[in-house]
């Protein structure tokens, strides 16, 4: 059985000693969702920190990570949410998307950081301060596994929201991501938020046009 690892905040002391006060660690998430934006956390957490539980979103729970997101901003220094729409997915590409939510997750911090623990296998960001790009940072990271929950908890509340609007895709229950049972309801016709430059959407629209 696979062990699961749990976070430490080993890159962050690194970049502290190096002189970077104020680390702040970044993910996103819906990058593969068919419909719905790209969402990105920024999140900038005390040295001593007392979180208990935090580790990759995508091990948790969806009320395990509600409830640690309230204890993250709870202890959080500070935390910005960045959201790329899937208009701008589509005309502007899922990478540049995933960019811009995380840019906008830092400039919506309401403290200054000066570095950045990315999850990622390279720098996207672009960013004036250093960037360490890890490979499964929401794994290993503290402060960067606290983002990715809050960036999952944020976005999925926000596709919750879209299954009142439109409720014959189930947004509540795979939050946009390509299910079998999304799949299916996509032979009606997408709704107005799915990503029309994904491939089973961009086949959905096919079959419904009328040359």
């Amino acid at each position: 059985m696979k062990t699961r690892s749990t976070p430490t905040r080993a890159h962050e002391r690194e970049l502290w000693l190096a002189g970077h006060q104020s680390v702040a660690g970044v993910d996103e998430v819906g990058r593969g969702a068919l419909a719905g934006p790209v969402a990105a956390a920024a999140v900038i957490l005390p040295r001593r920190s007392h979180l208990a539980g935090v580790r990759d979103s995508k091990q948790l729970s969806p009320a395990t990570r509600t409830r640690l997101a309230r204890a993250i901003k709870a202890e959080a220094l500070a935390i910005g949410i960045g959201w790329a729409s899937h208009r701008e997915v589509d005309r502007d590409g899922l990478g540049a998307a995933v960019a811009v939510s995380a840019r906008r997750a830092l400039e919506a911090l309401d403290l200054e950081y000066q570095a950045v623990l990315l999850d990622g296998p390279y720098d996207y960001l672009q960013i004036e301060v250093p960037v360490r790009a890890i490979v499964a940072a929401d794994g290993c990271c503290t402060s960067v596994a606290a983002a990715s929950i809050v960036a999952k908890v944020a976005r999925d509340a926000y596709m919750t929201r879209m299954h009142r609007l439109y409720p014959e895709f189930g947004f509540d229950r795979h939050k946009g991501y390509g299910t079998a049972t999304h799949l299916a309801s996509l032979t009606s016709g997408p709704s107005p938020i799915h990503r029309s430059s994904f491939a089973p959407v961009r086949r959905a629209l096919e079959v419904g046009r009328v040359d």
